[in-house]
C-alpha cells in the first residue's frame, strides 16, 4: 500500500462524490454480501435448534465483551488525523498484533473455563477456545480495512466482503446439513474473519512491518483509548440482556429471545454501521466547517430514519407471519417478542448516529459520557424485567432507549451544532408517516384479511401486508412530505442532467 497517498489533499477532488461512491460501495455492496449472509443464516435457523442458538449466544456475549479490546479505536485515530505519518501505521500495527494476541491467550486459558462455569455449560467453554482464532485474524484485518477507510475507498473491501460472506455461507450450509448443530455457528464466523483478513492483505498489498517502539505515539493511544472505554461501555449496555438472561432462561427460552433480537436489529446492526463508517471519516473532513457536518448529520438521519420508522414499525404489526415466513414455524413463540423489540429499534437506530460525529470532531469523551449513561442504565432496566421473563426483556429495551436517547442527545447537541427544531424536522416525516401506515396495516389485517380470508397462508399473509404498507407509507409521504420523498427517490435514481437551452 502506498503510504503517502492517505496524505492526498481532499480539498482538491469532489468530496461529495467521494462520499456517494463510498456510500454505493459500503452499504451497495453490504446490501449484496447480507443477502448471502441472510440467505445461509436463515436456511440454518431452519435446521438447527433453538438450544442450539441459546449456547451461541452465550459465547458471542464474551465475544463482543472482549472484542472491544481489539484496538480498532488506534486505527480510529488514524482515520481521523489530518495527516499521518508512516511511522505511525508500523505503531498501530503493532499495537493491534500485541493486544489481539493477548486477547486469544486470555480466552483460551482464562475466560473459557469460567464462561462455562458461570452458563454451568461445559461446551461453551470448548466453543470459546475455538473461537479465540478470531482475535489472531484482527490485525490483519482492521489496519488495512481503515487506512482504505481514511481515504473514502471502499470497492476493495467491499469485494472482499462479498467473497467472505460467500465463504462463511458455503461453510455454515455444509455444516448445518451434515449433522454439526451449534458448531456450524463457531466456524462459520472463523472462516468469514480469516477470510476477509487474508483478501485484504492481498488486495491492499499492505506489507507493514510492526513497530513495537510506541515512542510518539500518544496521539493515537490517547485518542484510542479514550474510544476503547466508550466502546467497553457500549458493549455493556448492548450485551447486559443476554449476560443476565443467560442464567436466568434456560437454552431454548434464551435462544428464542436471541433471535428475535437478531431479526429486530438486521438494518441497525447490518447497515447502519457501514453508513457510519462512511459518515464518520467524512465527518472528519468536515470538522472544520462545524455549520456543514450539522447539515450533513440532519440530512443523514433524515434520510436513514425514512428507512428504519417504516421497516421496524411494519415489523412490529407483521411479526407472526414474517416469523413463520422467515424463520419457520419452531420459531412462532418469537413473534410477540419481535412485534416489541421492533418498536425500541427506531430510537436505537437514531441512537447510534450520533457517535461518528462526535469522534470525527476527536470528542470521545462525550461518546464515553453517553455509553456509560447507557452501561448504567440498561442493566438496571434488565435486571427488573428478567424476573418478567423474556416479554419482560423485551418491554425494557422500549422503557430505557428512549431515556438513553435523550441523554446522548443533551451532550451532542451543542458539540454537532444542530437544533433541537432541526432534528426534530429530521426524524419527523419517517416518524409520522411510519407511524400511520402501521395503524393502516394493522386495521387492514384485522378488519379486512381476518374477515375475508381468515386461514391466509403465511406467505400470502406477509406479502399483502408487505404491499398494503408499502402502499401506504408512499402516499404518507407524498401528500405529506413530498420534499423529502423526492429527496429520497434523487438518491436512489441517477438522473441525467436537463439539456442546455437551445440559444
Amino acid at each position: 500500500m502506498d503510504i503517502s497517498a492517505l496524505n492526498q489533499d481532499v480539498a482538491t477532488e469532489d468530496f461529495g462524490k467521494r462520499v456517494k461512491s463510498a456510500v454505493f460501495w459500503r452499504s451497495g455492496t453490504q446490501i449484496l454480501s447480507q443477502l448471502i449472509s441472510w440467505g445461509a443464516t436463515l436456511s440454518v435457523i431452519r435446521i438447527l435448534e433453538p438450544s442450539d442458538y441459546g449456547l451461541f449466544a452465550m459465547t458471542s456475549v464474551v465475544l463482543v465483551f472482549l472484542n472491544f479490546l481489539n484496538g480498532y479505536g488506534f486505527v480510529s485515530a488514524l482515520i481521523q488525523s489530518e495527516k499521518v505519518e508512516p511511522i505511525r501505521i508500523r505503531q498501530a500495527f503493532g499495537m493491534l498484533i500485541l493486544l489481539n494476541a493477548g486477547l486469544a491467550a486470555l480466552q483460551f486459558f482464562a475466560v473459557a473455563p469460567l464462561a462455562a462455569a458461570y452458563y454451568k455449560e461445559s461446551v461453551v467453554g470448548e466453543m470459546l477456545r475455538w473461537q479465540s482464532l478470531i482475535y489472531l485474524s484482527t490485525p490483519f484485518l482492521i489496519l488495512p480495512e481503515a487506512m482504505l477507510t481514511r481515504n473514502l475507498d471502499f470497492k476493495k473491501p467491499a469485494i472482499v466482503n462479498l467473497t467472505s460472506a460467500f465463504v462463511g455461507a458455503v461453510i455454515a450450509l455444509g455444516m448445518a446439513f451434515n449433522g454439526y448443530g451449534v458448531w456450524t455457528l463457531v466456524f462459520a464466523p472463523i472462516a468469514i474473519f480469516w477470510t476477509r483478513a487474508i483478501a485484504l492483505m492481498i488486495a491492499t498489498r499492505f506489507w507493514v512491518r510492526p513497530s513495537f517502539n510506541f515512542t510518539g505515539a500518544g496521539s493515537i493511544f490517547s485518542f484510542g483509548t479514550m474510544m476503547l472505554v466508550a466502546h467497553g461501555f457500549w458493549i455493556i449496555q448492548s450485551q447486559c440482556d443476554i449476560f443476565i438472561a443467560g442464567r436466568a432462561f434456560d437454552n431454548h427460552q434464551l435462544g428464542l429471545y436471541a433471535e428475535a433480537l437478531f431479526l429486530t436489529q438486521i438494518f441497525a446492526a447490518k447497515f447502519v454501521p457501514p453508513l457510519n463508517e462512511v459518515a464518520f471519516p467524512a465527518y472528519a473532513r468536515l470538522q472544520n466547517d462545524r455549520e456543514a457536518l450539522a447539515a450533513g448529520f440532519l440530512k443523514a438521519v433524515r434520510l436513514i430514519m425514512l428507512i428504519s420508522c417504516p421497516l421496524y414499525l411494519g415489523m412490529a404489526v407483521t411479526a407472526q407471519p414474517l416469523v413463520d415466513v422467515v424463520m419457520g414455524p419452531k420459531w412462532t413463540e418469537a413473534a410477540p417478542l419481535v412485534a416489541i423489540l421492533a418498536l425500541a429499534m427506531p430510537v436505537m437506530t437514531l441512537h447510534i448516529l450520533f457517535a461518528p460525529a462526535l469522534n470525527a470532531l476527536g470528542l470521545p469523551n462525550i461518546v464515553v459520557r453517553n455509553s456509560l449513561f447507557g452501561a448504567l442504565l440498561m442493566p438496571s432496566v434488565y435486571l427488573f424485567a428478567v424476573q418478567y421473563g423474556a416479554d419482560g426483556l423485551a418491554w425494557g429495551w422500549l422503557v430505557a432507549f428512549p431515556i438513553l436517547l435523550l441523554f446522548t442527545i443533551y451532550q451532542a447537541r451543542p458539540h454537532i451544532g444542530f437544533g433541537l427544531t432541526g432534528l426534530a424536522g429530521a426524524v419527523l416525516p419517517g416518524l409520522a408517516a411510519a407511524a400511520a401506515m402501521a395503524g393502516l396495516v394493522w386495521i387492514f389485517d384485522q378488519m379486512v384479511l381476518a374477515t375475508l380470508w381468515p386461514d391466509v397462508p403465511a406467505l400470502l399473509h406477509l406479502a399483502a401486508l408487505v404491499a398494503a404498507g408499502g402502499l401506504f407509507y408512499s402516499t404518507m409521504l407524498w401528500f405529506g412530505a413530498r420534499a423529502t420523498f423526492m429527496e429520497v427517490v434523487n438518491l436512489l435514481v441517477k438522473r441525467k442532467p436537463p439539456e442546455p437551452a437551445m440559444p
